[in-house]
């Protein structure tokens, strides 16, 4: 889940909010050299110094009642900072929620940072909004809020629906079109198809920064998202995968929270450009085939000071009682989910990137936090709700909404849970009672997976009910197989270390253990690195260890996952019933100790099913027997032991011995051979 902590009372703001940062003129203005919308300007630009905000509105009534019911879901339409023309003068119009403050001011380097000389004027219902146009104000400004809030409290603050921010450590917002020509329009109009549930799922999880590097030693050196495009969408397309799952591309200020502690909701980070360069590389991987997911965080925010913490001098949108409102395991502040513009702000923010960006799905971080009030809190740290239950009933009501919202606006989408506990219904329709993602991840079965493979396959014969118990529970919901960048840091090791063995020993388990998961039914998800055998723990400061690809260990086990990812592709019954009760069948769980198991994947196309039988020892079974009912399996169609892979390639079945034992009830007796430490599949 999240990186390091925010460290107490680091201020990351840059000097006088930001005066100190050099930009491409005077006025700090860097919309010409890094992007043009294509908008026209008249070389007549100015800033009226005597009437320097006029009142001016992009809101109307209905705006103000949604956006305080919590109902309204594109406020990125009307709040922060747009272009527009007001009496044939372009300008800027500014929209903030600041309900405790008493002024509210635009200030930044157009003004040397001056306070009270560019003030927004509350509107007139009370609803703690503030509004003006500045004439003259043009796109690539820096800017913030100078906001004098409760008993005088000053606040210096960035926009929080900014769509681009300074490169940290500066922290300034800065005015920014969102203007970008869209080429995905084929991708667009067959990404249902794609994206459904009875579609193959294989996600590579990539931090954007980390996956390469300029110089590998050098945390302060990134790629560009035209770089990363050039780079990654075509690793992505040789490998297989069918969608990417991006960590936090939102912006935030500590890399060490791998962007888990966002200040910038609605912007691209800057680290790699400007927003249009992520659209880019988007459109870049839609054109591929590959569908783009963004990791999402609405359980909690950072407490720097430019951010949404203590936003007006009060606590505006966290919980006010730290009972509800601190993270006392990351160190950072729980959203309000009971306040309307709260709800309003998150929802609004998960469409948002739909919208703008085409992303296919959201995987939503730290769900079990969002829904339980007693979330590592000891007894006396929490209060039971109104029913003396643990739930957050608010934020449960947020969560089915924000679903509903995403499905009913982008039905062609995903939202998938990462979700740790045995909360009922996570994946059902919320007209099921249900909080209505489309998936959940399944960490019981990560975690029992991992303890199975780490043990001596000598030992396993005693543990087989740890590696077959996630099929006792897999269909409560529907569950996607997650090996993420958890599973690699803080002392864990990497993949390839957690087998046993030797070297060959280690490489054989790992290229076993993968043939499980992705003919295990659910979607996969496989984090960075481990495709080739990673062999030291994942450092988001450094870059992968590209330089293993000389050894034709790690070179072979990426190419064993690429064709089990277009295995998966291939055999519809790899993923057509993924996530109902037809699309799998034990076989044989009767032999413990030999540590043989096997079970098929079930198509919905008859004689289109798939034999999978795992060796778990380092033992050669010759002629070994199988019995199965429906149709004969003639071939087999994929061997993690061959030498394409680094095996031995000494065990393999050219032809498969097939015997009818029962014409009446279509049973077969197969007889092949296993290699050590390997799976076999037969079709």
């Amino acid at each position: 889940m999240n990186g390091k902590e925010q460290d107490i009372g680091e201020d990351r703001q840059s000097n006088n909010g930001g005066a100190d940062q050099k930009l491409s003129s005077s006025s700090g203005n860097v919309f010409s050299e890094q992007y043009s919308s294509g908008k026209k300007y008249e070389d007549t630009h100015f800033i009226d110094t005597s009437k320097p905000v006029w009142n001016y509105s992009l809101l109307s009534d209905e705006d103000v009642t949604n956006f305080q019911q919590g109902t309204h879901y594109r406020l990125y339409e009307k709040f922060g900072s747009h272009s527009l023309q007001v009496n044939n003068v372009w300008g800027m119009y500014f929209c903030v929620w600041a309900p405790n403050a008493t002024t509210v001011s635009v200030v930044g380097n157009f003004n040397h940072w001056k306070d009270h000389e560019y003030e927004l004027q509350p509107r007139w219902d009370n609803s703690g909004i503030w509004e003006g146009f500045i004439p003259g104000f043009k796109l690539g400004e820096v800017y913030k809020y100078n906001i004098v809030g409760f008993e005088g409290r000053k606040t210096v603050k960035g926009d929080p629906f900014a769509n681009f921010w300074e490169k940290r450590p500066h922290t300034a917002s800065i005015t920014w079109d969102m203007y970008y020509e869209w080429k995905d329009g084929e991708w667009m109009k067959k990404r249902k198809e794609h994206n459904a549930l009875d579609a193959p799922w294989s996600v590579y999880e990539v931090h954007l920064t980390s996956w390469q590097r300029p110089d590998r030693n050098d945390e302060e050196s990134y790629n560009t998202y035209e770089q990363i495009k050039e780079n990654l969408v075509p690793y992505v397309k040789e490998m297989g995968f069918t969608h990417v799952e991006l960590m936090p591309v939102m912006e935030h200020p500590f890399d060490g929270s791998w962007g888990y502690q966002i200040t910038g909701y609605y912007a691209a980070t800057s680290r790699f450009g400007n927003p249009q360069g992520l659209m880019a590389l988007i459109d870049a991987f839609h054109a591929e085939g590959i569908g783009v997911i963004l990791d999402w965080v609405p359980s909690h925010f950072p407490y720097d000071s430019h951010g949404l913490f203590m936003f007006d001098g009060t606590h505006t949108y966290e919980y006010a009682d730290m009972r509800k409102g601190f993270h006392p395991d990351w160190n950072s502040y729980i959203f309000n989910y009971k306040r309307g513009e709260v709800k309003s702000f998150l929802i609004s923010n998960a469409i948002f990137w739909f919208d703008k960006f085409h992303i296919d799905g959201v995987r939503v971080d730290a769900v079990s936090s969002i829904l339980k009030l007693d979330y590592s809190r000891d007894e006396g740290e929490w209060e039971p709700n109104e029913f003396g239950g643990n739930g957050n009933l608010e934020a449960i009501a947020f969560i089915k909404d924000l679903n509903e919202t995403i499905y009913r606006d982008f039905p062609d989408v995903q939202t998938i849970a990462e979700e740790a506990t045995d909360w009922p219904g996570i994946s059902r329709p919320t007209w099921r009672d249900g909080l209505g993602f489309g998936m959940k991840w399944m960490m019981g079965w990560m975690h029992d997976t991992l303890d199975y493979f780490k043990i001596d396959p000598l030992g396993r014969q005693h543990n087989q009910d740890k590696f077959s118990f996630s099929m006792a529970y897999y269909y409560d919901e529907n569950f996607m197989l997650p090996f993420s960048h958890d599973e690699v840091v803080h002392g864990k090791s990497p993949m390839l270390y957690k087998m046993p063995g030797d070297e060959w020993q280690k490489f054989a388990n790992l290229r076993l253990m993968y043939t499980y998961m992705w003919t295990h039914p659910g979607g996969k998800l496989l984090f960075m690195g481990d495709e080739f055998g990673q062999t030291s723990e994942w450092n988001y400061k450094s870059e992968l260890d590209w330089f293993l690809f000389q050894y034709d260990a790690h070179r072979l086990l990426k190419d064993c996952v690429a064709d089990l990812n277009k295995l998966l592709r291939k055999e519809p019954a790899l993923y057509q019933n993924q996530f109902n009760q037809y699309g799998f069948e034990w076989v044989d769980l009767n032999h413990r100790q030999e540590s043989v198991v096997s079970y098929k994947r079930i198509s919905k196309t008859p004689g289109e099913d798939v034999l999978i039988i795992l060796n778990m020892t380092p033992v050669v079974r010759n002629d070994w027997e199988v019995v199965v009912s429906g149709k004969p399996y003639s071939e087999e169609i994929f061997n993690s032991d061959h030498k394409i892979y680094w095996g031995t390639g000494n065990v393999y079945n050219p032809d498969i011995r097939c015997e009818l034992i029962d014409k009446d009830q279509k049973t077969y007796k197969i007889r092949i051979n296993l290699p050590p430490l390997a799976g076999v599949i037969l079709k």
